[in-house]
Order: C-alpha cells, then structure tokens, then sequence
C-alpha cells in the first residue's frame, strides 16, 4: 500500500453532509475541464479518498453531480467577496470591482454548466414544487446579491439619481448581460468592463 493509498483509507470521519461538501469543492474544478466524463477515479484522487467513499454519499453519480451543480450556484462564496470590496468614494472603481467580482463568479458558473451540457448531462426534472421551490431560492439569491451590491454603494447614495438599489439592480443586470454576451459572440463581445461602467455611468449619448 502506498502512501496515498494510506491516506486515502484514513480519511478522516465526516458527516455525511461534511463529506458531500467536501467532495463537491474538490470535484467542481474537474467538471468544469471534463463535463460527464470525469470518472470516479477521478473524483476520488481529487478529493483525498477511496472511490466507495465517493458512493458512500452519493447514491451514484447522477446525484453527485447535481449536488455540484447545486453548491456552484450557492451565492454565500460570491457575497463574502462582495463584502470584501475596499469602500471608496471613488465610484468608477467600486463599479470596476463589483463587475469584476460579479463577472467571476458568473464566468465560474457559466464554464461549469457548459460544460456538463455540452457533454450530455441532463439535471433530473423536477416535481412542480421542487421547481417553484428552486424559482423562490434564485430569486432570493438574486435579491441578496443586489442588496449586498446596494450596501457597496450606499455611502455614494448622494450622487446618484435614483436609489442604491435601483442602481445594484441595473447593474447586475447589466454585467450579467454583459458576460453572457461574451460567451455567445466571443471576442465579438462589443464592450469591456470599462467601457460598460462608463456608459452605465453617462449613458450612449456623445457628450
């Protein structure tokens, strides 16, 4: 037995969930890169265990991946780093690292889902509550993440002329847009992250 077999076998005790999750960080950089195709193999070098400790916790791997699916798309990571934003009253550059954060987690997001798609996989669908229910959570994230980006910008409230909110609003929607455009056309993509904040900021009109 080599030394990383005998890690593998003392991998330490977990929860269940604690094990899930822990297999799920590990394993989301993988899906990204190969889709469905990753192999159990695979999963298990990455997350430092045996492969029946992978189904130990996931009935198989149909349900692995919608666990991953799921923790990739859990805003709590995204609003840590909203929080982490140096406040400033300069407010072209708390828009640059808004986007910037934003644009990342979206782009993270985007490759992962990409990926799986276009590698065949497929979510299991959903009973009608569980798909309301799914519809409720993401408009919730979506409001915690506008809130948190109103916060940024609260301290800037006197210079704007509607209210910070309105302005998270806008915006994230506007670097949503933004990003997902760039992954449809490509280079194509007409702006860059400066060019938005500054038509964000005085509109399309020659000044």
């Amino acid at each position: 037995m080599n030394a990383q077999q005998a890690r593998r076998r003392r991998a330490p005790a977990m929860s269940p969930e604690d094990r899930r999750e822990a297999i799920a960080e590990a394993v989301l950089p993988l899906l990204a890169e190969h889709g469905v195709a990753v192999t159990t193999s695979q999963i298990a070098e990455a997350a430092g265990i045996a492969e029946g400790t992978v189904f130990r916790v996931f009935k198989d791997k149909q349900e692995l991946l919608g666990y991953c699916v799921q923790a990739a798309l859990r805003v709590e990571p995204l609003l840590e780093k909203l929080q982490e934003i140096p406040r400033t009253s300069d407010l072209r550059a708390l828009l640059k690292a808004v986007a910037d954060t934003l644009s990342g987690h979206f782009r993270r997001t985007g490759a992962l889902l990409h990926a799986l798609a276009s590698s065949g996989w497929r979510p299991e669908r959903p009973s009608p509550g569980e798909e309301q229910e799914w519809h409720r959570k993401r408009l919730d994230q979506t409001r915690r993440i506008t809130e948190s980006v109103a916060e940024i910008l609260s301290a800037e409230a006197d210079r704007l002329r509607v209210p910070p909110k309105t302005v998270a609003g806008m915006f994230l929607g506007l670097v949503f847009t933004d990003e997902m455009g760039r992954r449809a056309f490509g280079e194509t993509a007409p702006a860059s992250t400066d060019e938005l904040i500054d038509v964000f900021l005085h509109g399309v009109l020659a000044r």
